[in-house]
């Protein structure tokens, strides 16, 4: 069954009439997804914040990622999840103008610091002798910056048209609907998606083979020495970029499917029947993030600790050894 959004209007679009014990269990979800989400980004930020020990480019650039992802938990979860539950738009004109122009800047800064972390990875792996000249904290900032930025006005210029007239398409009152046609949508295709991607692809497979030579020395002259403890600390620069690359490729995973429309030729549009779909795959990647850093970074997992029991609290609890 269904009924109109807004009754009082004679154009009004038509509400999917769902079970209440469904849409409880959806707002739950939703609720539950959004919260774990900004839960767990708020953790990563505040761990790298407190401890001096973590005030290193990497876990900068992890940092800002974990605004974008943090960004996406806050605001668009719920905002995505009540659009796809009451099948209506309820927050207004204004709302659905803002709402995409958000999501898509979060999306493609997200993206911009992958790309950042990988060209981070291979500078550590095969140049470690002028990283730290070459990286640096004020460098590191100043790329983050200009990746929110070009996000910001990018992502202007493809949806202009909704920004200027965000009811354009929509065909009755309660809709929000936004569309990129098919030739913004390739080009957004290869700015956003294709060229980053294989920079991160080219970066990584050099960034792997040598990581495998290192760890090859490293065992000879671990055979020649006789001596296994030595290596220890250069082994863990190899560990580090297998860990970063897990995030990479997962959120290559995650984002993947957004780009379908474009794939197949056709117009993007909030209007396709799977497009929810499509949005909460990538959505889920913003949660994933800080489950894959508390899995492979010890670092992580004894902040968390630290900030649950509220020892940052203590005085001396910024210069704790957290690696």
């Amino acid at each position: 069954g269904s009924e109109l959004c807004f009754p009082n209007f004679n154009s009004s679009c038509r509400r999917l009439l769902r079970p209440r014990s469904e849409t409880l269990l959806l707002y739950t979800l939703v609720a539950s997804v959004s919260l774990l989400t900004v839960t767990l980004n708020l953790l990563v930020i505040i761990s790298i914040s407190h401890f001096r020990q973590l005030h290193t480019p990497t876990n900068t650039l992890l940092q800002s990622l974990a605004v974008c992802d943090l960004g996406l938990g806050l605001v668009v979860m719920p905002v995505e999840g009540i659009h796809y539950i009451e099948s209506c738009w309820m927050l207004g004109k204004i709302m659905c103008a803002l709402s995409p122009y958000v999501f898509y800047c979060l999306i493609s800064s997200a993206l911009g610091h992958m790309v950042l972390i990988s060209i981070d990875r291979y500078l550590t792996i095969c140049d470690p002798l002028t990283y730290s000249s070459r990286v640096t904290p004020s460098s590191v900032k100043i790329c983050i910056c200009l990746c929110w930025a070009c996000s910001i006005t990018y992502n202007r210029l493809i949806l202009i048209d909704h920004l200027v007239k965000p009811d354009k398409f929509n065909s009755c009152h309660g809709e929000c609907v936004v569309v990129v046609k098919q030739i913004p949508g390739i080009v957004d295709l290869f700015i956003t998606f294709i060229g980053p991607c294989t920079v991160i692809a080219v970066l990584y497979i050099r960034v792997f083979v040598a990581a495998l030579s290192q760890m090859r020395a490293i065992q000879s002259q671990a055979a020649a020495t006789k001596a296994r403890a030595a290596p220890t600390a250069r082994k863990s620069q190899p560990k580090a970029a297998r860990t970063l690359g897990i995030l990479i490729v997962v959120f290559v995973i995650c984002i993947s499917p957004f780009f379908y429309p474009s794939f197949a030729g056709i117009d993007t549009s909030t209007s396709l029947s799977y497009y929810g779909i499509l949005v909460w795959i990538q959505l889920l990647n913003s949660c994933l993030n800080p489950l894959i850093y508390a899995m492979f970074y010890p670092w992580f997992r004894k902040a968390i600790k630290l900030i649950i029991t509220l020892r940052i609290l203590q005085d001396d609890s910024r210069e704790v050894k957290i690696l």
